[in-house]
């Protein structure tokens, strides 16, 4: 009898134990504030409401993710906004790499560090893009132009001692010209700027000129990237600089996501595992293979260990370019 009591007793305390711990794993109670430290239309902003509405979709959250635009100081704004969330479950931001880019150049009081890190997702690409009115039919055609006329060409970019900028400065001191650089709020304003005839060149990401290079309003002339972009249905005509130009230039740029600091675990987690549900969605495949970019999953200490090696990279870069603040 008293066996059965015990087994009895024994499995109640179970069931009950499993409910308590289901009632207890954690899960966003309120909206999701979905931080985008960059302007309207370029790659992060891009990604980040595409994200939004996979999770809706897939009801992978019982909140909605919320995308919010604070794209001041080249995404300062947003990222002493996350870094002023400190403990906070209901925040995230989508980083790019002026997560390392806007600290070195500024010096303001925000390192990468300062939040806590949760997924990478993909690494972006840069193309040289004209005008499709121009006469340049490919890299050398429009880089001799710009060298018999040095300041005249004007190429636009995403904020000032920024990737876009850094990839400009690195062509003009590997082949030895000058452009007049224009800087934007975000890259989709930057596309429209070239499409506009208010700039000569962009080096956007893809993502952000695929629905003008679509339209046939805008001309690729060579990807920064050590191989040409084959695996993307569409891209892979379009040459390396490499190959357009002899220059040895390769950049590629984060695509990730990261929580305020001291993010509680249980919340970190919860977060890390929905991203990977987004990571593997067909929508977020497709969105990936579309427009150019390299998938690249990481979480845990090797993102932590990538992250470290990429603001050495930033860095050093940056001091080449003459872009450090001083």
């Amino acid at each position: 009898m008293r066996t059965k009591i015990a087994v009895c007793f024994s499995f109640l305390l179970l069931v009950l134990l499993t409910r308590w711990s289901g009632v207890q794993a954690w899960e966003p109670t309120k909206p999701v504030e979905f931080i985008i430290p960059a302007g309207t239309g370029g790659g992060a902003d891009v990604m980040a409401r595409l994200i939004s509405p996979i999770i809706e979709k897939n009801k992978l959250s019982p909140q909605p993710f919320i995308p919010i635009n604070k794209s001041g100081g080249a995404g300062a704004e947003g990222f002493t906004y996350v870094k002023g969330k400190k403990g906070d479950a209901h925040t995230i931001v989508i980083t790019l790499s002026n997560l390392f880019t806007t600290p070195l150049a500024t010096g303001v009081p925000f390192n990468w560090k300062d939040l806590t890190p949760l997924a990478r997702l993909a690494l972006d690409e840069f193309i040289l893009w004209v005008n499709t009115e121009t006469p340049y039919k490919t890299a050398k055609e429009y880089i001799d132009a710009v060298k018999k006329s040095p300041g005249t060409f004007k190429m636009g970019g995403t904020g000032s001692k920024q990737e876009d900028q850094i990839i400009t400065v690195q062509m003009e001191q590997a082949l030895g010209l000058k452009f007049t650089y224009v800087p934007f709020k975000g890259g989709g304003e930057v596309c429209a700027n070239l499409v506009g005839k208010q700039v000569d060149s962009t080096v956007n990401n893809p993502a952000e000129c695929a629905g003008h290079w679509k339209a046939g309003r805008v001309r690729p002339l060579g990807v920064f990237d050590t191989e040409r972009l084959s695996w993307a249905p569409g891209w892979g005509e379009i040459p390396t600089t490499k190959e357009a130009l002899g220059l040895d230039i390769h950049y590629l740029m984060l695509r990730g996501i990261f929580g305020p600091p001291d993010m509680p675990k249980e919340a970190a987690d919860w977060y890390i595992s929905l991203l990977k549900k987004v990571s593997d969605s067909k929508e977020f495949k497709d969105y990936l293979l579309n427009n150019a970019l390299k998938s690249a999953w990481q979480t845990g200490a090797d993102y932590v260990k990538w992250l470290d090696g990429a603001e050495k990279l930033h860095k050093d870069l940056m001091a080449k370019a003459g872009l450090l603040k001083k």
